[in-house]
């Protein structure tokens, strides 16, 4: 049934990625299927750019790469049925593209549970639910 998982994963934040990581590989040994661990790099604003080193996006991805290796070595999933992905960008929109580029079937994302101010605002796990072009499974932290 799920034979490719997206997980997101914000790496400022990696204890609230671990249900949605165990989900995931609970599912992926269910249907014997693969788990993709993904986080998105915010682009740097322009008006910041002057301020950063010229490398400093390559380092930000290096910094991420090492940082998504550690939480895919910690994982309970197979390493034959794990890979990572670093991506640039807009959180929801790469997450998006993401799918699409690796035929996805299922995101399994973690949120918070919401606050007032999500009502109102939206969050990046709302727009994945209503952009996806796949199932979306949010596991709430408790």
């Amino acid at each position: 049934m799920f034979k490719r998982i997206l997980v997101p994963i914000d790496l400022a934040d990696t204890a609230l990625a671990q249900p949605a990581i165990k989900t995931a590989a609970t599912l992926a040994r269910t249907y014997d299927g693969t788990v993709r661990l993904l986080h998105v790099i915010a682009l740097t604003p322009v008006v910041l750019a002057e301020y950063v080193p010229a490398d400093f996006d390559e380092q930000q991805r290096r910094d991420a790469e090492a940082a998504l290796a550690e939480v895919a070595a910690a994982s309970e999933i197979e390493p034959a049925r794990l890979s990572t992905a670093v991506r640039q960008g807009g959180i929801y929109h790469e997450i998006i593209e993401e799918v699409t580029a690796i035929g996805a079937d299922l995101i399994v994302m973690s949120s918070h549970r919401p606050a007032m101010r999500s009502y109102f605002l939206g969050s990046n796990a709302g727009h994945v639910v209503r952009y996806a072009p796949c199932s979306v499974l949010v596991v709430r932290d408790s």
